[in-house]
């Protein structure tokens, strides 16, 4: 799993993630609401299988 979210992307997942997840707990909004760990977790991971598939990637390239 090579890396492809890059930082400001992992920022936004995890806020968007969290604010979902506690909108759910809160018992504010549809049960959907739960869908929050998913940005969640691939903010975490810095990998994201859906760019996989569609060939995103907004992680910078390493200049050597």
């Amino acid at each position: 799993m090579t890396k492809n979210v890059g930082s400001i992307d992992k920022i936004i997942r995890i806020v968007a993630g969290l604010v979902l997840i506690a909108l759910a707990i809160l018992g504010i909004g549809a049960p959907w609401t739960w869908i929050g760990i998913v940005p969640l977790a691939t903010g975490l991971m810095g990998w994201c299988p859906a760019y996989t598939l569609i060939g995103a990637n907004t992680c910078p390239t390493k200049k050597g």
